[in-house]
């Protein structure tokens, strides 16, 4: 099969379009013929190992474990392990993958597989699993947000903040998106009540207003979205790894956070998101409701994934990137 892979850490040029053998299937396991797949910044981190923590973290300290890129996957099962119960050949399926999903075949646990969303093309399926469980996530599980709330949703208009800001507003609260002056309108599209352009205004412009400060893009001091918090609110950070050295990047928030929790009155918390079958089935009944829509900025052949992750990498595409499975 086609599969994009690397042999080393490094940038994207690293990455090689190749003929590998389809990956085997355990018992458990599902053989993905991949249709489409998402490409998040966990791509970028395990193509260039940086920051170094995360090769300590057993993902190979000198080059990557398992060499093809992806783990977001959407497509049409092609076989099933001895044990698996819930999925049969030509069922349609998304979810989050072991082997890599730049290619043509991926294997998955079956725990990390629900049915595709009916409505939803294998594009949009594709970029939902690990950006739209983790949203998911932040806003029920870290965020507790419930009707009525005011939520501040950070980089509103990139992969997690696209479905973070549908899940609040889901979930009754008043949503502020934070974004850049090219973004308002997709943020408003996607049911921001209110739009804060950070080219012009910094978060803390209405005080102490927000019940639940969700950030997932940049690296703001944690003493300034406090400020934008109420004296009891909660902050929940899932991104910034922008800046800082690297053995840690941004990180360094997400180590201070819960020690500065302990001090004060509100709840500083940091997401590590879990992809599961029941958070996937979740967001599928989102999805089916109307509530949610997977926004797609651009599409890429297999082929061309390295370009999809220099995309990325520039930090400004609006919603997800997708990778056909098509060898161009």
């Amino acid at each position: 099969m086609k599969a994009i892979a690397q042999d080393v850490y490094g940038p994207a040029d690293v990455l090689e379009l190749r003929d590998i053998d389809p990956p085997s299937i355990g018992d458990d396991d599902v053989l993905v013929q991949v249709h489409a797949a998402g490409v998040d910044p966990g791509v970028w981190h395990l193509m260039t190992g940086r920051p170094y923590l995360l090769r300590a973290m057993g993902f190979g300290l000198r080059r990557p474990k398992v060499a093809v890129r992806g783990r977001d996957v959407a497509g049409v099962v092609a076989a099933v392990g001895a044990r698996v119960a819930r999925f049969r050949p030509g069922d349609e399926v998304y979810g989050t993958c072991e082997s890599g999903s730049f290619a043509e075949y991926a294997a998955a646990p079956e725990n990390r597989l629900a049915a595709k969303p009916a409505g939803l093309s294998f594009e949009q399926a594709a970029v939902t699993p690990v950006s739209g469980v983790t949203a998911l996530q932040a806003v029920r599980d870290c965020g507790r947000v419930q009707p009525g709330q005011r939520v501040m949703v950070i980089g509103a208009a990139g992969g997690v903040g696209s479905f973070a800001v549908q899940i609040a507003k889901a979930c009754g609260a008043m949503v502020t998106g934070v974004c850049s002056t090219a973004k308002e309108a997709l943020v408003r599209s996607l049911g921001a009540d209110d739009v804060i352009d950070y080219t012009r205004d910094e978060i803390d412009r209405h005080g102490a207003r927000y019940d639940v400060v969700i950030d997932t893009a940049g690296n703001r001091p944690l003493s300034l979205l406090r400020r934008a918090m109420t004296p009891h609110g909660t902050l929940v950070i899932v991104g910034g790894e922008h800046g800082g050295g690297p053995v840690l990047a941004g990180f360094d928030r997400q180590l201070r956070a819960p020690l500065v929790s302990i001090f004060v009155g509100q709840r500083l918390r940091v997401l590590m998101a879990r992809e599961g079958a029941a958070e996937l089935e979740e967001l599928t009944r989102l999805i089916e409701s109307g509530a949610v829509t997977p926004v797609i900025d651009r599409s890429y052949g297999l082929a061309d994934a390295p370009d999809a992750i220099r995309y990325l990498a520039e930090g400004h595409a609006a919603g997800k990137i997708v990778i056909t499975a098509r060898a161009r």
